[in-house]
């Protein structure tokens, strides 16, 4: 049996990862095989233990666990102290290694469709768990300044912008509030799992006030168009879909456990044929 890889999360059943990392494998020609672990939080550190028993090279780790394994690690690298959370582990010789490849790979994939500076922008997050920390931290630590976060429990989103240890002008808001006052901002990102499947219709605002000029990014992309981007695609805004992020973040990863760069353009076109989807 060749060199065993996963991912961990809950739920897991909608994820195109082993599609993508097995298919990489593949690719190279490598020995290794994908398989995606469905773990409930109360598992988490059992889990852990039996990957690490089991000489698992390397996992994933998606939600809600991005943020409750870092006690479960020997070590952390300095992506996942600057985000604050881990979506990639790195086994070394019997310890296992966080990563953060959310951050990166969103901010790669999200200057695609930006046409000026990321750090001219004021910025709207969505959501505060692990992946909204990995996005906040990356992108105050790449020079932007003019980043609000809302949240349903605000409290949460205050204690997120308090841990940043970069520079940032950041105000804590409620959903109302961001909903109120959403023409401000030039990117608009959502990182919960509102809309995720197979709760489709769900969004976690409204768009209506939103400038023309905006640009709406969703890390969901099973939809691919969530009901945000549809409602954002319908006012005319620019929409980012979460393809772009899924598939640059699991390309660092898989670089990190192979040293070698997986096709992101074949990544990316397996998740569209799977999902019956295409680009916005």
């Amino acid at each position: 049996m060749g060199n065993l890889y996963g991912l961990i999360g809950c739920p897991v059943e909608h994820s195109m990862s082993p599609a993508i990392h097995n298919d990489a494998f593949q690719g190279k020609n490598l020995d290794g095989h994908y398989h995606a672990f469905h773990v409930e939080p109360d598992k988490l550190k059992e889990s852990v233990e039996a990957l690490k028993v089991l000489s698992v090279k390397g996992f994933n780790v998606t939600i809600p666990h991005k943020i409750s394994i870092i006690p479960f690690l020997d070590e952390l690298h300095e992506t996942a102290k600057i985000a604050g959370a881990v979506n990639t582990v790195v086994n070394e010789n019997g310890r296992l290694i966080g990563h953060n490849t959310d951050g990166n790979g969103y901010v790669e994939s999200l200057k695609e469709v930006v046409n000026k500076p990321i750090a001219q922008q004021k910025i709207l997050i969505i959501g505060a768990g692990g992946a909204a920390r990995g996005i906040y931290f990356t992108l105050t630590h790449q020079g932007c300044q003019e980043i609000d976060l809302c949240n349903r429990t605000i409290l949460k989103a205050e204690e997120l912008i308090n841990e940043c240890p970069f520079a940032n002008m950041s105000q804590a808001l409620t959903i109302q509030d961001a909903e109120e006052n959403i023409e401000k901002y030039d990117i608009i990102i959502q990182t919960t799992a509102v809309g995720l499947h197979p709760n489709v219709d769900q969004k976690p605002l409204s768009l209506q006030r939103a400038k023309k000029s905006a640009i709406v990014s969703d890390i969901i992309y099973n939809p691919i168009q969530t009901a945000l981007l549809k409602e954002a695609k319908g006012l005319g805004l620019t929409v980012h879909t979460g393809v772009g992020m899924f598939v640059h973040q699991a390309a660092l990863a898989f670089e990190l456990w192979t040293k070698q760069a997986p096709s992101i353009e074949k990544m990316s076109q397996i998740v569209y044929n799977k999902l019956g989807g295409t680009p916005c």
